[in-house]
């Protein structure tokens, strides 16, 4: 009589020997699968394309083309899926909703777009542009896959228009007349925060914005804040800002030296905030005016 204790060994050798080896016609069999595949698949998507080829070039009187003071444009990107991408943006109007005035101008409304585009938090005014102007842009908030909130905090609380607790107070209110903001949680709405502060500008994100999509220029790195506001599931990382005198075309607001004739180079973006190497910079640059 057998012991119990040998059954399994009997029943794995059993699997082991009708188990079938992996031959070469195997090999090529999947080999083949894969090839098929793969041609399959393309000729459906050529199949299917609505786009003419026409579409694909970069015509500057398309709406995707937004164009800047200087004469030249920026080009809404055509890679990847390119004019295939159906995605619908809804930009909320400064006068739909009680508060968002007060966000993108200050208490008294003194602030100007054109004082918020210069320095770090730029970009707030930048995408904004850029948003209203994109093919992408929808003005029916039921056909809208996302919806951007304008807001130039970072600006208006440099310049004096709004403290900490009135931007928190704004926001507050703000939100509380969006029922699209409602209906998903927050999850389909945009937020630019372009400093070093991050969200947190917004004392209250945890939550009220907790689950939106962030776009900031420092993720994590945010100044003296033991949490971040910043989730890499969600939230993206956005270049800061750069002055437009320094790229436009023709003359420019600085004529650096080439890089081959640099033995350093460093740079920061912001204020000095008392930190060693900033300080150091800056008194280098004064006692070199003309290399820097």
């Amino acid at each position: 009589m057998g012991s119990p204790n040998n059954k399994p060994a009997r029943i794995f050798s059993l699997h082991h020997h009708t188990s079938l080896p992996c031959t070469r016609a195997h090999q090529i069999g999947a080999l083949l699968l894969i090839a098929t595949t793969f041609f399959l698949t393309r000729l459906f998507d050529q199949s299917f394309s609505t786009c003419p080829p026409s579409s694909l070039n970069h015509d500057h009187s398309s709406p995707n083309v937004v164009h800047v003071s200087d004469g030249g444009s920026l080009s809404w990107p055509q890679r990847g899926y390119g004019f295939h991408l159906s995605l619908k943006i809804y930009v909320y109007e400064e006068d739909e909703i009680d508060g968002l005035k007060e966000l993108l101008r200050g208490r008294d409304g003194k602030i100007s777009a054109d004082a918020c585009l210069k320095g770090q938090w730029g970009t707030q005014v930048k995408i904004h542009r850029l948003l209203l102007e994109s093919r992408l842009r929808t003005r029916k908030k039921e056909e809208a896959d996302l919806f951007f909130v304008p807001a130039y905090v970072k600006c208006v609380r440099m310049m004096g228009g709004l403290n900490d607790k009135e931007i928190n107070h704004t926001y507050v209110k703000v939100l509380s007349q969006m029922p699209y903001f409602r209906r998903s949680g927050g999850r389909d709405h945009v937020f630019v925060f372009p400093s070093g502060a991050g969200a947190h500008l917004f004392r209250s994100w945890a939550t009220y914005i907790n689950r939106s999509i962030i776009l900031t220029p420092e993720a994590d790195r945010t100044d003296k804040k033991d949490t971040s506001a910043f989730n890499t599931w969600k939230d993206i990382i956005i270049p800061g800002n750069v002055e437009d005198g320094m790229t436009k075309r023709g003359v420019a607001m600085v004529q650096p030296l080439p890089l081959s004739k640099r033995k350093y180079l460093a740079n920061y973006l912001g204020r000095a905030q008392g930190k060693v190497g900033r300080l150091k910079l800056i008194e280098l640059a004064k006692q070199f005016p003309d290399k820097s």
